[in-house]
């Protein structure tokens, strides 16, 4: 099942299935039409970047989703976004769908978070699992 068509490209991390914007509109479309409320939502402090979803089995949602798929889609978020020549670690937010907003108004991509969290990360090309090319 690829993606070509669709607005976000699709990577499997350790069994989870993870989500990349491919741009401000479709970041949009992902984080508020695609993603459901217990899904975790990623983007990179500051520059501009992609909307990143790592999906929460919707049969059992987990607390908490493994560490290492949270570090390799934050990589990913750090990638796909305008920190991916950085040479130092990059601060991405980590946080539920349900607590990411949009103000009335804003342009396509931009967004408000409730709380969130950090994570720092370097940007890291993702490894051969890409279902968009």
């Amino acid at each position: 099942m690829g993606s070509k068509g669709r607005g976000y490209r699709s990577y499997e991390i350790e069994g989870f299935e993870v989500l990349v914007g491919k741009g401000d509109a479709e970041n949009d479309r992902l984080t508020f039409g695609v993603a459901a409320p217990h899904d975790l939502w990623l983007h990179v402090a500051g520059p501009a970047g992609s909307h990143v979803v790592i999906r929460n089995p919707e049969e059992q949602p987990l607390e908490e989703i493994p560490r290492p798929v949270v570090e390799q889609a934050a990589q990913l978020a750090a990638w796909h976004s305008k920190a991916r020549g950085s040479r130092g670690k990059v601060e991405v937010h980590l946080c539920r769908v349900a607590d990411v907003r949009k103000r009335k108004g804003a342009p396509a991509g931009e967004v408000l978070l409730k709380r969130w969290s950090p994570i720092k990360v370097y940007a890291r090309e993702p490894v051969g699992n890409d279902e968009a090319e």
